[in-house]
């Protein structure tokens, strides 16, 4: 038999060690408060303990709560963590399931604790938000790919969609033209049966809030998509999450907004070429940030001119063909692209024609978006000497941060079903990330309290008393 202390037992290096004096967890208390009765019912598991079991998932990605439970049971340095000691008995894993469904899972708890983190690494001088890194990935659900039912969907409609429909109207009436309904009054009844509005999905049986995500050779599944911004020094300013199936250029308006409300001083937005949007580049640009964004593979087929081989004259609203063939302005489209058409009569006799069209009229077309101009404010930025370097940081910030989070933090699937419960452990999660980095920079540049040790000697003379006396404990004379 020992005496021994648990506070001793746990090197004074560790990792929990830092993330336990990095932030006051009583925070919690207040955020909870109004979720526990003072007088009525049983008294509760202490809710810091219920949070920072999941922080413990989440920072040494353990794959389900049963199994941080028997982790938490033989790891000291986790009893330490927790306020537990050796032999108190640790809550059931069921319990914290309880807990979310009548407690947390309508509270906004974890988006708190998430902010509550990010506002001590501002605090600490961390952040440096001049430059946010954007970008998106995708968690595998819990669920079989085998299993699901097709249904009819209604398309995301862009944050955008009205600004877009008044440019458009606008436009239209100036060439004389007659202006687009709104789709929003056409079908305010409820009717969804617009060829152009609905889709059809697959839906999952195990977790209708999923969705079938397939990209290039990978597996098709179901999936969740997870869109973070980060800054510099890899710290997540904010997370989105989504079905799988959604496009990430359709998340990015929340996200960023988000973020620019929180961080007014951002000077640059870094995405890659699937953001690329005349929709996006405007947002950025209206926001008085500078699009950051990377060259755009055209998707001409082979054989084909390129539109770049299409030049336009902005004086005169028009472009000039390779023959040097003059493209004169028709319409613009419900899309927002402006059409721009060549003289028939004199495709049929150009040389050139089966490298530019083949239609059966003879016509070729060129489009032009509505707000390509601020593409192409993105494109003059991409050749900067500065918007090279910052594009070149995007594998060492939230590309690190993806690869950290699968690799290290278990974010490659997920056991969890329904938006809402997975939304809340990724952002959780991300808010673990955070304090990893936040309590390891503290106490890199010595700003975390240091241990007593006065309270370490007293407890190392009393281990020396019992550990070289070979008489037992019990019975031995005083």
């Amino acid at each position: 038999m020992e005496f021994v202390s648990i506070n001793a037992l746990v090197p004074k290096d560790h990792l929990l060690r830092a993330v336990e004096d990095s932030i006051d967890f009583d925070f919690i208390y207040d955020e909870v408060k109004d979720l526990y009765s003072e007088n009525i019912g049983r008294p509760s598991i202490d809710p810091v303990v219920l949070i920072k079991l999941l922080m413990l998932q989440a920072l040494y990605g353990i794959r389900s709560m049963r199994q941080t439970i028997k982790e938490v049971e033989v790891n000291v340095a986790y009893r330490w963590f927790l306020g537990y000691g050796l032999q108190e008995k640790i809550p059931h894993f069921s319990t914290l399931g309880k807990n979310y469904e009548r407690r947390f899972k309508e509270s906004d708890l974890f988006e708190k604790i998430f902010v509550q983190v990010l506002t001590e690494a501002i605090e600490c001088g961390f952040i440096e938000s001049d430059a946010v890194f954007i970008d998106a990935t995708h968690i595998k659900a819990s669920a079989n790919k085998n299993k699901y039912v097709k249904k009819m969907a209604e398309h995301r409609a862009h944050k955008y969609k009205r600004d877009l429909l008044i440019e458009i109207n606008a436009e239209r009436e100036a060439n004389g033209k007659k202006p687009f309904e709104d789709d929003d009054n056409d079908n305010k009844d409820g009717d969804s049966s617009s060829k152009d509005s609905v889709k059809e999905v697959k839906e999952s049986t195990t977790d209708p809030e999923s969705g079938m995500f397939h990209k290039g050779e990978k597996e098709r599944c179901f999936a969740h998509t997870a869109s973070v911004a980060c800054d510099r020094n890899n710290f997540i300013l904010g997370v989105k999450v989504a079905p799988g199936n959604v496009h990430d250029s359709q998340i990015f308006s929340d996200l960023f907004q988000e973020v620019n409300e929180r961080f007014p001083e951002i000077g640059a937005v870094v995405v890659d070429a699937g953001y690329k949007t005349p929709g996006i580049c405007r947002e950025i640009i209206e926001a008085g940030r500078l699009p950051v964004m990377p060259y755009k593979r055209p998707m001409t087929k082979d054989g084909y001119f390129k539109k770049r081989d299409y030049v336009y004259d902005e004086y005169y609203d028009c472009y000039l063909c390779p023959n040097n063939q003059v493209l004169k302005y028709s319409t613009t489209n419900r899309a927002g692209y402006r059409e721009y058409k060549s003289d028939p009569k004199i495709c049929c006799e150009c040389p050139m024609r089966m490298q530019c069209t083949q239609s059966k009229n003879c016509t070729k077309v060129v489009t032009r978006h509505v707000w390509e101009h601020y593409v192409e404010i993105a494109e003059d930025i991409r050749h900067t000497p500065w918007g090279k370097e910052l594009y070149k940081m995007r594998g060492e910030t939230i590309e690190r941060v993806f690869a950290d989070a699968k690799e290290k933090h278990g974010m490659r699937y997920t056991n969890l079903r329904g938006l809402r419960k997975v939304g809340h452990y990724l952002t959780l999660l991300f808010a673990c990330m955070n304090l990893k980095k936040l309590a390891l920079w503290k106490k890199k540049r010595g700003m975390l309290p240091p241990i007593a040790p006065a309270f370490h000697a007293f407890f190392s003379i009393i281990f020396k008393i019992f550990a070289f006396n070979k008489t037992p404990l019990l019975g031995r004379a005083s």
